[in-house]
């Protein structure tokens, strides 16, 4: 049964790590514009701040999993094993684009952060680049919380559908 086997303490850490740190940046960023201008600064200094808290666990993550997590065997085999083994590749993709478009998006904007030093622009005044990466960092994350949303789903329907278990890899490490 897949459930018996269970993914290592390093990479369930890591792994609900990057779960709450994705929910808890997407919902900050929905609520950013809704703070006072002269308030802003503070949660969108958090979501900088923990946007790099999620790149470190990412890249921790990335070689943690080349180098030393623990790999189990694909739940499912056919075509429910290939669409795991693509939402999951499809995941890492995404939450690099989100990163990657974030710190771009950064370097143009030049955010103050907590009102203790400004981060430098690369391109000062450029709105037009502002916006566009601005937009696909959005886009992206959307993304990620849709694809993350329908593996939740996944795992649930092998828990409470097919009872086999599977959800106590990810949380028994």
């Amino acid at each position: 049964m897949p459930g018996n086997i269970v993914y290592d303490r390093r990479t369930v850490v890591l792994h609900w790590l990057t779960a709450l740190l994705v929910v808890t940046l997407w919902g900050l960023a929905q609520v950013i514009d809704f703070f006072p201008n002269a308030l802003r600064v503070y949660p969108r200094s958090t979501h900088i701040l923990l946007g790099v808290a999620l790149a470190v666990i990412y890249m921790t993550r990335v070689v943690w999993r080349a180098t030393g997590g623990r790999r189990l065997p694909p739940a499912d085999g056919g075509l429910r094993g290939l669409a795991a083994k693509a939402a999951h590749y499809g995941l890492y993709a995404l939450v690099l684009a989100v990163l990657v478009l974030g710190i771009s998006y950064e370097a143009v904007r030049a955010d103050n952060i907590l009102n203790v030093f400004r981060l430098p622009s690369v391109a000062p005044g450029d709105k037009g680049l502002r916006n566009l990466l601005g937009d696909w960092h959005g886009t992206a994350a959307n993304a990620v919380l849709i694809l993350a949303g329908l593996h939740a789903a996944a795992a649930l329907f092998h828990q409470f559908v097919l009872k086999d278990n599977l959800l106590h890899r990810m949380t028994r490490g």
